[in-house]
């Protein structure tokens, strides 16, 4: 099974850590997320698919084509958000279900267990203040029915993790423009909800957003 690794931001509110280092590079309690991450994955990933774009070449020098015993493959993120980051992955795809995950996550191995019980699946978890994040409402049968991204006034609490079981029919859907201007991932999934059955599934433990530097603190704290 492939995984696809969004790992293409400059990670903005990480600086000053993040000016010479890319952001799935910091360590948190002396371990980097994409080390975390790929000692965390399941036996049934055997390729990443990973989307760089800042501070390339430092990714690609620390994974190289081969990292923890699956093949490595690299494309080039976008500028234009991460939509068409994700976007950039597809002709490297050959697998008609896959693995989502932002480069800059912090999941339990249980976690890629429990959403790959479900055909297709997105990890949630709560957070008191979620307007920074993709906050999600769901159906009765626990799927979920729409995602808005940073929303002013959140519905609710529950958020969107990094961390997807997809297939390929996201791909026939086009980014929509944010108010902002950027184009994010959750704009492609918003509408894929739509027509498919995408189950939330809670994550274990919850560490909250990783976006500052106070925040890699937080969570050394809490490990």
């Amino acid at each position: 099974m492939q995984v696809v690794i969004l790992a293409a931001g400059e990670g903005i509110r990480m600086r000053p850590l993040t000016l010479d280092t890319p952001k799935p590079l910091l360590k948190v309690a002396g371990k980097s997320f994409l080390d975390r991450l790929f000692e965390a994955f399941p036996d049934e990933i055997d390729e990443a698919i990973i989307v760089v774009r800042y501070l390339a070449d430092k990714i690609k020098e620390h994974c190289g084509q081969e990292f923890y015993g699956r093949r490595v493959t690299y494309a080039e993120g976008s500028s234009l958000g991460n939509a068409h980051s994700f976007l950039a992955a597809r002709p490297h795809l050959h697998d008609e279900r896959f693995m989502f995950v932002q480069g800059d996550e912090f999941l339990d191995k249980e976690d890629f267990g429990s959403c790959l019980k479900y055909p297709l699946s997105v990890l949630c978890f709560e957070l008191p203040d979620p307007w920074n994040h993709g906050v999600a409402t769901l159906r009765e049968d626990g799927s979920l029915a729409e995602i808005i991204e940073k929303p002013a006034h959140p519905a609710g609490n529950l958020v969107v993790n990094g961390l997807m079981i997809l297939n390929q029919k996201i791909f026939q859907y086009e980014p929509l423009k944010n108010a902002n201007g950027e184009f994010y991932f959750t704009s492609l999934l918003g509408q894929f909800i739509k027509d498919e059955k995408v189950m939330a599934v809670k994550a274990k433990r919850s560490f909250g957003g990783i976006s500052t530097p106070a925040d890699i603190k937080r969570v050394e704290k809490l490990l």
